[in-house]
C-alpha cells in the first residue's frame, strides 16, 4: 500500500507533477498505516496487562484455594492424636451402644415376661383372697352350724391354716418379685439415662460428621474451582504464547523496516543507487564465479579422488601384470631350455641317423 514500485532518484532531483502526487500519497498512506498499527500495538499492549494482572489474580486465587485445600484435608499433627482417640472413642462408643442396646432389649423381654408372670399372680391373688372369704363365710356358716366330731372339725382347721399359710407365702413371693422388677425397673431407667446421654453424643458426632460432609463438599466445590483457574490459566498462557508470537512478529517486522529504512537513508546519502545495482550484479557475478569455481574445485577434487582411484587401479593392474610377466618369462625361460634339450636330443638323434646311414 505504501510502496512506489518505480521510484528513483531522478524523482527526487528532476520532480514531475504525477511523480510528486505518488510519493506525497505513498508517504500520506504509510503514516496512516503508522498511526492505525501503533493504535493497535497499544490496544494489544492493554489487553496483554489486563490479561497478565488476570493472570496474577487467579494465580493468587488459585494458591489460595489450595492453602484452604490442604487446611482442609489435612490435620496438624498437634490434633492427630486426638482425631485417632476420637475415632477409637467414637468405634468403642457405637460398640458399647449397641451392646447396652441389646441388654436393655433383653431387659425388657424379661420385664414383659415379669409383668404377664405379676398379672398371672396377681390374678390368682385375687382368686386365693375370694377363696378366703368365701371360706371364711363357710366357716362362719359352718361354726353355727357344727353338729360334727371335734377331730374332723380340726382337721378342716389345719386344712384351712395350710390354705392360709399356702396364700401368706405366694403373697410373699408375690412381694418379693415386685421388689425385684422394681430394682429392674430403676435399673432400666439408669440405663434409659445413660442411652439418653449416648444419643446426646451420637447427635454430636452426627453434627460433627454433618460439618465434615460441608467442609468435604467446599473442598469440592474448591477443586472444581481449582481446576476451572487451572484451564482458566492455561487458555490465559495459550494467548500470552500467542501475544508474544505476534509481538516477536512484530518486532520482527518492525527492524526489517528499520533496516530497509537504513539501506534506503544510506542509499539516499551516497547517490549510488545505480552504482549498487552494479555492485550487485558484480557481486551476483562474483558469486557465480565463485560458485562456477567451487564446482571447478569440486571438480578437480572429484578428477582428484577419480585419478588417484585410477593411479591405485593401475599400480594394481601393474602388480598383476608384473606377476603374470614373472610367470610368463620364467614359464618361457623353461620352456626355451626344454626346447634346448630337444633341439640338442634331436640333433644327436640326427648326428646317430647319419652315421646309421
Amino acid at each position: 500500500m505504501c510502496l512506489v514500485f518505480d521510484f528513483s532518484l531522478n524523482d527526487l532531483l528532476a520532480p514531475q507533477k504525477q511523480k510528486t502526487i505518488t510519493v506525497l500519497s505513498a508517504i500520506l498512506n504509510f503514516l496512516h498505516f503508522r498511526k492505525q498499527r501503533m493504535e493497535m500495538v497499544l490496544e494489544k499492549q492493554a489487553k496483554y496487562r489486563a490479561d497478565m494482572d488476570r493472570l496474577q489474580a487467579y494465580t493468587r486465587g488459585n494458591k489460595e484455594a489450595e492453602k484452604k485445600i490442604k487446611a482442609l484435608t489435612t490435620i496438624p499433627p498437634e490434633q492427630q492424636a486426638e482425631a485417632e482417640e476420637l475415632a477409637a472413642a467414637l468405634s468403642e462408643l457405637q460398640a458399647t451402644t449397641m451392646h447396652e442396646y441389646q441388654e436393655v432389649n433383653v431387659k425388657n423381654d424379661c420385664i414383659a415376661e415379669w409383668k404377664t408372670k405379676i398379672a398371672e399372680k396377681s390374678q390368682k391373688l385375687a382368686q386365693v383372697k375370694v377363696d378366703v372369704s368365701n371360706m371364711k363365710e363357710d366357716i362362719g356358716k359352718l361354726k353355727s352350724q357344727i353338729v360334727e366330731s371335734p377331730e374332723e372339725l380340726k382337721s378342716q382347721m389345719e386344712k384351712m391354716r395350710e390354705n392360709v399359710k399356702n396364700v401368706k407365702n405366694s403373697i410373699k413371693e408375690t412381694d418379693e418379685r415386685v421388689v425385684e422388677l422394681q430394682n429392674m425397673v430403676q435399673g432400666v431407667t439408669h440405663t434409659e439415662a445413660e442411652i439418653q446421654q449416648m444419643y446426646n453424643l451420637l447427635q454430636d458426632l452426627e453434627s460433627s460428621m454433618s460439618n465434615t460432609k460441608q467442609r468435604h463438599e467446599m473442598q469440592q466445590d474448591l477443586t472444581a474451582q481449582y481446576e476451572k483457574k487451572q484451564k482458566e490459566l492455561k487458555n490465559l498462557c495459550v494467548e500470552e504464547a500467542q501475544m508474544k508470537r505476534a509481538q516477536g512478529m512484530k518486532l520482527d517486522k518492525e527492524s526489517k523496516q528499520n533496516i530497509r529504512r537504513q539501506m534506503k537513508k544510506e542509499t539516499m546519502e551516497q547517490h549510488v543507487q545505480d552504482v549498487m545495482g552494479q555492485c550487485n550484479q558484480i557481486h551476483q557475478k562474483r558469486e557465480e564465479m565463485a560458485e562456477k569455481i567451487q564446482e571447478i574445485s569440486r571438480e578437480t577434487q572429484q578428477l582428484k579422488a577419480k585419478i588417484q582411484s585410477l593411479r591405485d587401479v593401475c599400480s594394481k593392474e601393474t602388480e598383476k601384470a608384473q606377476a603374470l610377466y614373472d610367470t610368463l618369462s620364467n614359464s618361457m625361460d623353461d620352456l626355451h631350455g626344454r626346447i634346448d634339450t630337444h633341439i640338442v636330443d634331436l640333433k644327436q638323434d640326427v648326428v646317430r641317423m647319419s652315421a646309421n646311414f
